[in-house]
């Protein structure tokens, strides 16, 4: 087996890491650890002062996130992949991870035939790799060997690259993952991925060519890092990942037994982004509901279908707080007092806006959940089970992965938990509700030219325009139609490979690249919207100087406003969508 966390044997003594992680194998998590390292300095480290200068590293005021495999949230996702919030491994997670290493090479040792060990992957799973202990010099050899190919025969991924937050967002989802304790790789597996994110070692991702029943030819470009090889980001340059390595103090690893499998066979990197995704949809959603209530404002629109009566004959959770959140934001509006001017039925695309969004929100929020499960379970194929004896009926059946001795008990079971569809059907659905969302704003700025229903000029038109924001209807329904593509499902279109045995796979990635595109289209649209209603509320303001605008409604305006002009005469309009765009993308 491995030497105790080799990888750190190079990195001088003041590395918090190092002291934490070494402390961690030889502890459990109650025992007060101090642990001397025999470093550059030799020095003593105790891990509270580990943990103080972990707190750190991270950006000031963020405090460190503890992972523990059961506990990783969305919005921690985020934190660590864009904000770079230091991580740390929990310890009895770190054991968790040590025991059913030691499960699985127990396995091995009593003659199991183990997917991935002493047996191949894919079609080649009749492949015998070696027989029997896995200390023996010509198993270590052959599975070393086997390691190092299988890492790089699977790196087959095109691009264009993945930006750095989406690779930390993979990192640490897989990391959390193999914490929750069932995938059985060495414990220097998991703490090589804990350095990578809290030094800043971003390994160089394709984003294209994942089936989506484990992101198989993406994930196997952060073993090669790891063993030195292929390309990362480091200090904010492109170098050799032996490189980096070596600047950092950290050892390449010699992945063996299931490391490689271990790295290569997740959905991470599928889930890692959906986590940034959903959080970004979230935030999209909320700043619509703003976008739409200064149109209605614009539209002098009526209340009646927000108002608490009409909600709650139709009690929806998304559709109530949805409606909810409008009437807050416009509190204050003139639109609560009774206009004789004002239409008793607006249009759908403004009537039925907290069924719409309601129905996107309740949505994301199954989504959000199966993600959630996601990023705190196994997806591992065998799964390494510990402490879990055969109950009932199941005994016979699972008698042959049982695996027992004095310190250790527990299964090393095959499974299809690589199956990421329970939560690649919710992406689908949030994209197309995302496509509803989408024609709504297009079709409330398209009345928002219209004379008929606003009483304001054509196209919201000042005396000195041709056409004033009427072409904006061509930009925003060409990126509509954009969108409606976009969310077309493709989770069922796929083909059989490796010999006909992978006849199944979700497109896991492709789906949520698709709802990222949509979310980043919407802003654009949402951008034109806003446009369009703050020329109308600015035509309402000539004839109505005091006329009142909601609470929320007037400070996006008066902002807004600073950023894109009125439009008095005809002038270049792409950069003012592209101002509004920055502008809603910006808003918190």
């Amino acid at each position: 087996m491995f030497e105790p966390l080799s990888v750190f044997a190079r990195q001088p003594s003041k590395n918090w890491l190092a002291s934490l992680l070494c402390s961690l194998f030889l502890l459990k998590s109650t025992c007060v650890l101090v642990f001397a390292i025999d470093l550059e300095n030799s020095e003593e480290t105790t891990l509270a002062q580990a943990q103080q200068q972990a707190a750190k590293t991270g950006p000031k005021g963020n405090k460190e996130i503890v992972l523990n495999g059961q506990n990783l949230s969305i919005e921690d996702v985020v934190r660590v992949a864009r904000s770079r919030v230091a991580v740390r491994i929990d310890s009895e997670a770190l054991e968790r991870v040590r025991r059913s290493n030691e499960l699985l090479l127990l396995a091995a040792r009593q003659g199991h035939s183990i997917y991935g060990l002493n047996r191949g992957v894919g079609l080649n799973k009749d492949m015998v790799l070696f027989r029997g202990d896995t200390l023996s010099p010509e198993a270590r050899q052959s599975s070393e060997q086997f390691n190092r190919n299988l890492l790089r025969s699977h790196s087959a991924g095109v691009g264009p690259e993945l930006d750095e937050e989406i690779v930390r967002a993979t990192m640490l989802a897989r990391l959390n993952t193999i914490l929750f304790g069932a995938t059985g790789c060495h414990p220097e597996v998991a703490a090589l991925y804990l350095e990578f994110l809290n030094r800043g070692i971003h390994p160089v991702l394709p984003s294209r060519g994942s089936a989506g029943v484990a992101d198989i030819t993406l994930l196997p470009h952060i073993g090669l890092a790891m063993m030195g090889e292929g390309e990362v980001v480091f200090r904010g340059k492109r170098m050799s990942a032996g490189e980096a390595l070596k600047e950092a103090g950290l050892k390449p690893i010699t992945p063996f037994a299931k490391d490689a499998l271990s790295i290569l066979s997740s959905n991470a990197c599928g889930a890692g982004r959906a986590a940034l995704v959903i959080h970004d949809v979230e935030r999209l959603l909320d700043v619509a509901d703003l976008v739409y209530s200064l149109s209605l404002e614009g539209l002098n629109g009526n209340l009646a279908p927000l108002l608490a009566p009409a909600q709650r004959v139709r009690p929806y959770s998304g559709q109530g707080e949805t409606a909810r959140r409008i009437r807050e934001l416009l509190q204050g509006s003139y639109l609560w007092r009774p206009d004789d001017n004002r239409a008793l039925q607006d249009p759908l695309s403004f009537r039925d806006f907290s069924q719409v969004h309601g129905a996107a929100r309740d949505l994301l929020a199954f989504l959000k959940a199966q993600v959630t499960i996601q990023l705190n379970s196994s997806d591992d194929n065998p799964a390494v089970v510990l402490d879990k004896a055969p109950q009932g009926g199941e005994a016979e059946q699972t008698l042959r992965y049982q695996v027992r001795s004095e310190a250790l008990s527990g299964v090393v079971v095959p499974t299809a938990n690589f199956e990421p569809i329970a939560w690649v059907l919710g992406f689908e659905a949030v994209g197309i509700a995302l496509s509803h969302v989408s024609n709504m704003s297009c079709y409330r700025l398209i009345k928002l030219d219209t004379s008929y229903f606003t009483k304001l000029p054509r196209f919201l038109s000042p005396e000195n325009s041709v056409y004033g924001l009427g072409i904006l209807e061509n930009t925003s329904t060409s990126l509509n139609a954009e969108i409606r593509q976009l969310s077309n499902p493709v989770s069922a279109d796929y083909f059989a490979r490796a010999g006909e045995i992978e006849d199944r796979a979700t497109n896991s990635a492709l789906v949520v690249e698709r709802v990222a595109r949509i979310v980043d289209n919407l802003y654009y649209i949402l951008g034109m919207e806003i446009f369009h209603a703050a020329q109308a509320v600015d035509f309402r303001r000539r004839g109505s100087p005091d006329l009142a605008l909601g609470r929320a409604t007037k400070a996006i305006y008066e902002a807004y406003r600073e950023e894109v002009p009125f439009l008095d005469k005809d002038r270049s309009l792409s950069a003012d969508i592209e101002k509004s765009h920055g502008f809603l993308l910006a808003w918190n």
